[in-house]
């Protein structure tokens, strides 16, 4: 069996471990996904809730469409049917930290899945809470911008 570890982040630190097995790559299940509900409640219980004036949220999900068709414009490539992804756990908790020395955040939540994801799975959850609606805008966009960019691995498979 092969343990891959989902990390959910909250303000800088560690707060819950998963465990998904599998047991083969090829057939890595996705890891449980959050309740947005339940990190919404937490999120206005956390020590730094009554500075956030918005918390917003991202979810990236696994789509048909190439990523070369839809940046670049390059047609006939086909349709996605999976991707391989995969991340830099540590890059994260580095990202998360950064974002929370931004101007104004005062809230940051990841979670990202890995393995064998299908069209229409989750790949990625990220939350954050700021004072006010434009740095709240600019962090999620500055922060989901790294995570895509600096700190993951993402391998389309055709259909």
């Amino acid at each position: 069996m092969k343990y891959s570890e989902l990390r959910i982040i909250c303000c800088g630190s560690v707060t819950d471990r998963f465990r998904a097995l599998s047991d083969d790559k090829e057939n890595i299940m996705t890891k449980p996904q959050p309740s947005l509900d339940q990190w919404l409640a937490e999120a206005k219980l956390s020590p730094n809730a009554d500075k956030c004036g918005m918390f917003l949220v991202h979810n990236g999900v696994v789509r048909t469409t190439p990523k070369a068709q839809v940046r670049e414009g390059v047609e006939g490539l086909g349709e996605v049917a999976q991707i391989e992804f995969s991340y830099d756990a540590e890059g994260l908790d580095a990202a998360i930290n950064e974002a929370l020395s931004w101007e104004g955040v005062y809230y940051v939540r990841v979670w990202m899945n890995e393995g064998a994801l299908n069209v229409g799975d989750s790949i990625m959850y990220v939350l954050v809470g700021a004072d006010i609606r434009p740095h709240c805008i600019d962090a999620l966009q500055r922060l989901v911008g790294k995570i895509k960019s600096e700190l993951v691995v993402e391998k389309e498979i055709m259909a």
